[in-house]
């Protein structure tokens, strides 16, 4: 089996459009929360969320292909290319059959799908565009990744929801792991802060009705009602270990361990007793080689929404009971919740834990819930040596992803 490890990283978030200024806001306690703009949301009854700020695509992306692609591409393009840039990656360094691309969304182009819905309605089929099918689904983040860099190995689509992002980050892990490819692209992208989108969430009472956006996005207190929607991508490019030492790359983090189980219980509530989110945990330190005692953060999947917070609580506090220094927090308080976005941008956050010796603040939180008995990280205690540090991602339909990191020489 080979080693994995990670050479480069891109970031698209609420907080920040490149990885330095987004782990800057970041270690920070930046809130990206705020009203929202892309849209009357006064009749959905949600005033805030988690959006992309002051995206310039031309900075990285081709003006007509911004123009052409909904955003969740282009938001993933744009960070896949910094990712490439900073691990000094391209044709003349890694052959196209070797390079391969796996790459998480939610839900895909869905302000193309409400827009292009909207003008059949009003306008009839015929003046729907052309390009609505390719702009609309899922895989084409993917795609154009593929197409952009000639990655000529593997190029999947992957959708488990909240999960999507994790999810693709391990499978791409075990391309390499099994020698199918020598480095992946891989992540998650999302862009859904639109009428629908807001819409459809806040007809399930998933989103927090809370106009102060301070208050919004509050990982396990015990006020928490309901997650903020975010937005945006984040990339990893993923090598095998020799492949990387032999081109001199520097390498930010190794990925040591991958665990993905299914809860099996309902469409959209986590198993309240976190049954598939615990063994998913412990597959991941299992792979891993490293005992219980030896995580030293974990970044929580933690929405903000009470199911979800109890049970995951629950599932740290028994695969992690013998750990008295383990600290967790949920990044959601500054950037909302990303969907299948989310465990992509967290990734790069647990990634720049371990580099900087410092954990993110659990943000918002005021009064810790009694049911959530976990250490969680505060101003206080929020620098520590960071070894081993562990991702959750939890997606509706009980899809469970967790990915193992430590430092690497």
């Amino acid at each position: 089996m080979n080693r994995v490890v990670v050479t480069g990283m891109g970031a698209v978030t609420p907080i920040g459009n490149d990885v330095e200024t987004f782990l800057t806001n970041l270690f920070n306690s930046k809130v990206g929360i705020n009203k929202i703009t892309k849209f009357d949301s006064e009749p959905t009854g949600i005033t805030v969320a988690g959006e992309v700020k002051d995206f310039e695509p031309t900075k990285r992306v081709d003006k007509k292909f911004a123009k052409r692609n909904d955003l969740f591409c282009t938001y993933a393009l744009y960070s896949a290319k910094e990712a490439m840039e900073d691990a000094g990656l391209d044709e003349t360094n890694v052959a196209p059959e070797d390079l391969g691309v796996i790459y998480g969304s939610g839900i895909g182009g869905l302000t193309t799908i409400e827009q292009q819905v909207i003008k059949m309605h009003d306008k009839g089929p015929k003046r729907v565009s052309p390009l609505f099918v390719p702009d609309s689904i899922i895989n084409m983040a993917a795609g154009n990744i593929s197409i952009a860099f000639n990655a000529q190995n593997t190029s999947q689509a992957i959708v488990t929801a909240c999960s999507s992002g994790t999810n693709a980050i391990g499978n791409a892990f075990e391309q390499i792991k099994l020698g199918k490819a020598k480095v992946m692209i891989t992540g998650g992208t999302e862009a859904s802060v639109n009428e629908i989108g807001i819409s459809g969430f806040a007809s399930l009472t998933a989103l927090s009705k809370a106009e102060d956006p301070t208050k919004a996005s509050i990982p396990f207190d015990k006020d928490r009602n309901g997650f903020v929607m975010g937005e945006g991508s984040g990339t990893l490019i993923l090598e095998d270990y020799d492949h990387a030492k032999q081109r001199g790359a520097k390498i930010l983090a190794e990925i040591v361990g991958y665990g993905t189980t299914s809860d099996a219980y309902h469409m959209t509530a986590p198993d309240p007793e976190g049954k598939g989110a615990k063994r998913a945990m412990q597959m991941a330190i299992d792979e891993a080689g490293v005992a219980a005692e030896d995580v030293d953060y974990i970044n929580a999947h933690g929405t903000s929404t009470h199911a979800n917070d109890s049970a995951e609580s629950k599932a740290i506090s028994e695969v992690f009971s013998t750990n008295a220094h383990v600290k967790v927090s949920s990044t959601k308080g500054m950037t909302g919740h990303a969907l299948g976005a989310a465990g992509a941008i967290e990734a790069v956050a647990t990634i720049g834990a371990i580099q900087r010796n410092q954990m993110p603040v659990n943000v918002g939180v005021q009064h810790q819930d009694e049911e959530c008995t976990v250490n969680l990280v505060n101003d206080d205690n929020k620098k520590a040596p960071v070894n081993v540090a562990i991702s959750n991602s939890f997606g509706f339909g009980g899809h469970n992803a967790v990915i193992a990191f430590k430092g690497c020489d």
